[in-house]
């Protein structure tokens, strides 16, 4: 008997979207512009042209439901494949616009270029494997908080809150974690090997196939649910109405990592950010966080605004970016939060912001921003992620969270 096959399938379906709320979008054009020109005047044209490059994430993001969370998930429980794809095409494109960039020093700042390439040590073990549990427990990762929140879903407030609160318990401990514990020198596949970019490259390209290709596998053997279509329009309203084909934001994210890189001199991160905003709470009510090991040699980020800050800037056009997508698709309806739910965004918020700082990032800074730096510690996140979030699959259900059925046709 032959093995069924696996056809690819579009993520979108052309249908008809729910009236556009122009009163939303324009709230969301006005705020971006005003804030645009703050960043302007306070902090300069760089911060500024980040704050819009986050806003284009945050419409890519939500436009297309491009999912970090919801992919591990899928592929655990039914085998569904699609968003790892997505994530191997991502990260394949993100690679080679990295060791380019690495290679030439390119920049539009004068900065060089500096990848993500950390220790991989018993904080990175953990702290990744405590981000896969609380990933699934919260409903979404970093990136994923940020575009659900932006894009009205009210239980990831709740995740997000714990997420900054976790993100500051991580930094208080962040010393302990990194220096207390056993961690080998970081590891760059493309430096520390001797490979050169090049062969870095080669390296990881041939990585990035071999997991697609088990990825083909997997479907042909199980036959998997496909994930459910999203309503779409056609022709050139697909720009701003949605919904965006997977393969198309994966390469869209990578483009903009790039340059991201190329212009502050670092990849794309988020979780630092919930880090600094916390301290900066604690601080108002008279905590000296100066004092913490985190935050030796940086203390001037606590003292200046948070416009001065890169990662809290694209964070807060992430945040724009998916408000003003979710009401140019009319899908802006925050909801009603149910209890059990409500516990475990907190939960699941908690255990990400912690274990993003004990692993040197999250989804973003660890997971994408590594790989494509040539970070070994980036695969090892990868790989106690998915351990994580194979725990939480056995979670899920005591919270009132559903996981993906296989005998369902979509999932």
């Amino acid at each position: 008997m032959n093995a069924p096959t696996w056809k690819v399938t579009p993520t979108t379906e052309v249908t008809k979207l729910n009236p556009i709320q122009k009163p939303q979008v324009w709230l969301g054009v006005i705020a971006t512009l005003l804030l645009f020109v703050t960043i302007i005047a306070t902090t300069g044209w760089t911060q500024a042209i980040l704050f819009i490059v986050g806003l284009g994430l945050g419409l890519t993001l939500l436009y297309a439901r491009f999912g970090f969370t919801s992919a591990f998930r899928r592929l655990l429980s039914v085998g569904n494949v699609q968003g790892l794809q997505a994530h191997m095409l991502m990260l394949a494109v993100a690679t080679t616009l990295f060791a380019i960039i690495f290679a030439t020093d390119f920049s539009f700042t004068g900065t060089t270029p500096q990848g993500y390439v950390s220790p991989v040590g018993v904080s990175v073990v953990f702290g990744s494997f405590l981000f896969g549990i609380g990933m699934q427990l919260g409903s979404g990762c970093a990136s994923g908080t940020l575009y659900s929140v932006g894009g009205g879903k009210s239980s990831m407030l709740l995740t997000l809150l714990g997420f900054i609160v976790g993100s500051v318990i991580g930094a208080y401990h962040f010393i302990f974690w990194t220096q207390e514990t056993p961690s080998l020198q970081p590891i760059s596949l493309a430096e520390s090997t001797g490979f050169g970019y090049f062969g870095g490259w080669l390296f990881q390209m041939l990585l990035f196939i071999s997991i697609y290709g088990i990825t083909v596998k997997i479907a042909r053997k199980k036959n998997p649910p496909k994930m459910k279509p999203l309503a779409t329009t056609t022709g050139l309203k697909r720009l701003w109405r949605g919904s965006w084909p997977l393969l198309a934001a994966a390469v869209v994210l990578a483009l903009l990592n790039a340059l991201t890189l190329s212009l502050r001199g670092n990849p794309w991160g988020i979780t630092s950010a919930f880090a600094l905003w916390g301290s900066k709470v604690l601080m108002a009510f008279g905590v000296d966080v100066s004092q913490w090991g985190y935050w030796q040699g940086n203390t001037e980020a606590l003292q200046t605004t948070v416009l001065a800050d890169s990662t809290s800037v694209m964070n807060f056009g992430i945040l724009l970016g998916a408000f003003i997508a979710a009401a140019a698709q009319g899908n802006f309806k925050p909801g009603k939060i149910k209890p059990g739910i409500a516990f475990a965004s907190i939960f699941g918020g908690l255990m990400m912001g912690y274990g993003a700082r004990l692993a040197f990032g999250c989804n973003i800074g660890a997971y994408f921003g590594g790989i494509a730096s040539f970070s070994l510690h980036g695969w090892v996140w990868m790989i106690m992620a998915l351990a994580g979030s194979y725990l939480a699959l056995y979670l899920r259900p005591i919270f009132g969270l559903k996981n993906p059925n296989p005998k369902d046709s979509i999932c």
